[in-house]
């Protein structure tokens, strides 16, 4: 079976990209462009990994990830937090918060997908 990945961003560009990215190495995917629907689709989805935008609509990625922590049906999934807000003290609140691993905007595809496998595997 293989591993559910929910993409979270509101930008297209970066949604299409991804999930091109995620389906060709053999990922189921779903995608949600704001918080609300993220939390929805999660719940829904049950998904292995997250890919968490923090700049959204309607809900932050630093709001999404604190409520699938606080989701036992969510508990044991993965979240990386892929933005541009890189600062110091957005990587230690995305961590504080749950996050498994946080990248900053632009990254390397190829990075990512070594991330993710390390992760799920």
């Amino acid at each position: 079976m293989s591993h559910r990945i929910l993409i979270v961003d509101d930008e297209p560009n970066i949604v299409v990209s991804l999930e091109y990215l995620m389906k060709k190495e053999g990922f189921q995917i779903a995608v949600a462009t704001d918080g609300e629907s993220a939390l929805r689709t999660a719940t829904e989805f049950l998904p292995d990994l997250v890919l968490l935008d923090v700049m959204m609509p309607k809900k932050s990625g630093f709001e999404v990830c604190e409520a699938i922590r606080a989701d036992p049906k969510l508990g044991a999934v993965k979240i990386i937090m892929l933005t541009a807000k890189g600062r110091e003290t957005e990587i230690v609140k995305g961590m504080a918060l749950g996050a498994d691993a946080y990248i900053t905007k632009p990254f390397s595809t190829k990075e990512l997908v070594i991330k993710i496998k390390s992760l799920l595997a």
